[in-house]
């Protein structure tokens, strides 16, 4: 069963780290910078990708600190990623950071993380989070590449007046909730 709490943060108000700088420190540079490119980010490893570095190039926000991870790059931090091939250092990190009351989330190791990162479906303003506890991102990403594949682009032109219409309606909450119902039954 899964029991997560899906939630979408704002990831432009907090400062994320990033403790690896391979391939999968760049994923995760990637997947934040790319839903949150005012995101404000550092990474931190002894080795970082040439690819990481020309992210930084394009995301200002994006510190790359090249250096072993030491728990004192903790400070100030309010989310944390770990994606290094050295399971004693991710597991540093996660005790480090239960130590300091930060969530953390430690690539491929489901028992050290305090949150999943899912794979996201993008269309304009319309954002679908897709979880499956931590068991197979594989399956994670390929439903995202299906549901890519079959919504249409036209989505943010009818979120937009579906906003608009939302914004003229009069009413309580009730009366405004029955009309955009009304007007939605054609997306069933």
């Amino acid at each position: 069963m899964n029991t997560l709490f899906p939630i979408f943060v704002k990831a432009e108000h907090l400062h994320l780290l990033i403790v690896g700088g391979g391939y999968v420190g760049l994923e995760k540079a990637s997947a934040v910078l790319g839903n949150a490119p005012d995101a404000r980010v550092t990474l931190i490893a002894p080795q970082i990708r040439d690819e990481i570095r020309e992210l930084a190039r394009q995301h200002p926000k994006l510190e790359l600190i090249q250096e072993p991870y030491h728990e004192l790059f903790l400070s100030g931090k309010d989310l944390v990623i770990v994606g290094t091939n050295d399971k004693a250092v991710n597991r540093q990190v996660q005790a480090d950071c239960k130590r300091q009351r930060i969530l953390v989330n430690v690539a491929d190791t489901p028992d050290l993380c305090d949150f999943y990162l899912s794979s996201v479906v993008k269309k304009g303003d319309l954002k679908i989070a897709i979880s499956t506890n931590g068991k197979s991102p594989t399956f994670a990403k390929r439903f995202r590449e299906v549901l890519e594949d079959i919504l249409p682009d036209s989505l943010q032109e009818t979120l937009d007046n579906l906003t608009a219409i939302r914004n003229q309606l009069k009413g309580d909450f009730v009366q405004k909730m029955e009309k955009l119902n009304e007007i939605t039954k054609v997306l069933k």
